[in-house]
């Protein structure tokens, strides 16, 4: 059951950041197609939004321990590095040109820890 719970968080996870990257990459698009899109795509709440609710999945999924009891480590870092670019992005930080690029790569830091934790916990039973 515990695994069964496991592999949804990183589904969930990693489908968060295929929303968040298609957020980033093809709503600018329809943005300049139908200008009504473009206020929920320049909103800087739904960057806020995708990074507050992927930090907890990540801790709650990353953070738990295999069948061994061990953690893994490198994973969590990974993801964390993840979240924290999401974050940055957010913010802003460093500049406003950037947004774009730190959100991509923290999402797609994000997606690779859910998937090799998902792959990792697969091959554990």
């Amino acid at each position: 059951m515990t695994a069964r719970i496991q592999t949804w968080g990183d589904a969930a996870a990693i489908g968060l950041s295929a929303l968040c990257m298609i957020h980033c990459l093809a709503l600018p698009l329809l943005a300049a197609a139908l200008p009504f899109l473009g206020l929920f795509t320049e909103a800087p709440w739904v960057h806020w939004v995708f990074a507050a609710t992927a930090a907890p999945i990540a801790v709650w999924s990353l953070s738990r321990p295999m069948s061994d009891g061990r953690r893994n480590w490198n994973l969590l870092g990974l993801g964390g590095i993840g979240v924290l670019l999401l974050f940055l992005a957010a913010a802003e930080l460093p500049s406003h040109e950037l947004e774009t690029p730190l959100t991509i790569l923290g999402g797609l830091l994000l997606a690779t820890a859910h998937g090799l934790n998902w792959r990792k916990r697969s091959h554990e039973h």
